[in-house]
């Protein structure tokens, strides 16, 4: 076969070649998500440096979430109304303008507005790099390109807390935005010679009614799910917040059944292979958060590690993570999603297991053996299964599948660590409450390791539910963009 025929093409129809295409996506990618997590670490030296409280400096956080989320379902709009290199270069610039903000900011007021700017480019990056590696592999090789997305997410929640508790127990957590900002602007520059103008625009009309209610739907329900652990799920400002949430986004999706160019086209749910691998992959990314978070807690609380510590007992699992990826994307290639997804899920339900059984004595090197044997099963998964529903669509619809699998896994995301944080919390105030506070010093040791039990418990049935839908997945999944 002519070698130029196997290479991607240009909307101009011009040929070329896929690795620094590639490496360019990948890059902005394992920025964008690695500053996701980069701050969790530093947010105690942060609230000592700029005097800030707890729930202030959460907000760093939060603030980001709600902003990446409210972004994720607009990109499909600005997809298909700005060229796919300049949309990426406007990606990076907001990012590159939010990190110098926070580089040099000197109070917590603007170090928040550089972070809502830094999100404002980080919601439109990821769906961006999905939708065009898809554009740019055939069918037959989704899986491979998928695998390669796999380890960029599996190192950067990794690497983020690890490399954080470093620079802050060395150095100062200004260096952490100082660190990203070169590697931002190298792969902007690189951009500029590498990405191609992949996807036909149809320049669709903005309706300013939709972008108003997705905003308002996703920004509330996310707002009100990140505070229900706080605040208590009883609390009315929860539920007034999700309530409204949740009213907005269905006044936004009964819109776009009714709009002839919709911001976000919702009837990507009417195919089953897409709905039932996004439903499936959002539940482990529900458990991978929650475990993300449990496990730091373990580790510094009960065996009292650093936080230099703590990020290095998650590395080994995210390592596996990333060298499974692309051999599970190319298993998939060959072999298909059924099978693969089975196997998988059994292998991150029996690595699931052993966290239900934690003790104060439990070695490390279990803990450490354990998850990775979870990070194993969901290599052999996740991106497989998400390649596996964006193929069941239309090529014309591959850019809003990529939001809407976004989105979802954004919400599940926060609803997951807010429901496995929750669990854990409320398990270790009525364990506490039920021995009183008289008892043994060892009472709150004996507290968070049963709140931590009962946190992967939450996470080991969402686990098996996610098993179970498993075999509801056909095979073949058939590609309509052939």
């Amino acid at each position: 076969m002519n070698q130029i025929s196997t290479l991607p093409v240009d909307i101009k129809g011009k040929p070329f070649k896929r690795p620094g295409f590639v490496i360019v996506l990948l890059v902005g990618a394992f920025i964008a998500i690695l500053n996701q997590t980069v701050l969790v670490i530093a947010l105690p030296k942060i609230m000592e440096d700029l005097n800030v409280t707890a729930n202030n400096a959460q907000w760093l956080i939060t603030a980001f979430m709600l902003i990446n989320g409210i972004m994720i379902p607009v990109s499909a709009f600005l997809l298909n109304q700005i060229a796919s290199r300049n949309l990426f270069l406007l990606a990076m610039g907001c990012f590159a303008i939010g990190t110098v903000v926070c580089a040099i900011s000197p109070t917590f007021q603007l170090l928040l507005i550089g972070r809502m700017i830094q999100a404002v480019g980080s919601g439109v990056m990821l769906p961006l790099m999905q939708t065009l590696m898809f554009m740019i592999f055939p069918p037959d090789r989704r899986g491979e390109a998928m695998g390669l997305v796999g380890i960029v997410i599996a190192f950067s929640p990794a690497i983020g807390p690890t490399l954080s508790g470093w620079i802050v127990d060395s150095y100062h957590w200004h260096y952490l935005f100082y660190l990203i900002l070169p590697i931002t602007v190298i792969d902007m520059i690189l951009a500029i010679y590498f990405l191609k103008n992949v996807i036909q625009l149809t320049k669709p009309k903005l309706d300013i009614l939709s972008v108003l209610l997705s905003s308002i739907g996703l920004g509330t329900l996310l707002y009100g799910i990140g505070i229900g652990g706080d605040k208590g799920w009883g609390s009315p400002i929860v539920w007034i917040s999700c309530g409204i949430g949740l009213i907005a986004l269905l006044l936004f999706s009964l819109r776009q059944f009714k709009l002839k160019e919709p911001i976000l086209e919702l009837r990507v749910f009417k195919s089953k292979g897409f709905t039932i691998t996004t439903v499936i992959v959002s539940i482990i990314f529900m458990t991978m958060i929650g475990s993300e978070i449990l496990l730091p807690i373990y580790t510094q609380k009960i065996h009292g590690y650093s936080a230099l510590q703590s990020g290095l007992v998650l590395l080994p699992g995210a390592l596996v993570l990333g060298l499974i990826s692309p051999i599970a994307g190319k298993i998939f290639d060959m072999y298909g999603i059924r099978k693969l997804s089975i196997v998988g899920m059994v292998i991150l339900t029996l690595g699931t297991i052993p966290f239900l059984f934690l003790k104060q004595d439990t070695s490390i090197w279990w803990i450490v053996t354990a998850y990775s044997l979870r990070m194993l099963g969901m290599g052999l998964v996740m991106m497989p299964l998400a390649t596996a529903g964006i193929n069941a669509l239309p090529q014309a619809l591959i850019s809003h599948g990529t939001a809407a699998n976004n989105t979802v896994r954004q919400i599940f995301a926060s609803l997951g660590s807010a429901i496995i944080v929750g669990v854990m919390s409320t398990s270790v105030s009525q364990y506490i409450s039920h021995h009183g506070m008289n008892q043994a010093p060892h009472l709150l040791f004996d507290a968070t390791i049963k709140g931590l039990n009962n946190g992967f418990l939450a996470a080991f049935i969402l686990t098996i539910l996610a098993f179970i839908f498993c075999f509801f997945i056909k095979q073949p999944v058939k590609d309509n963009a052939q």
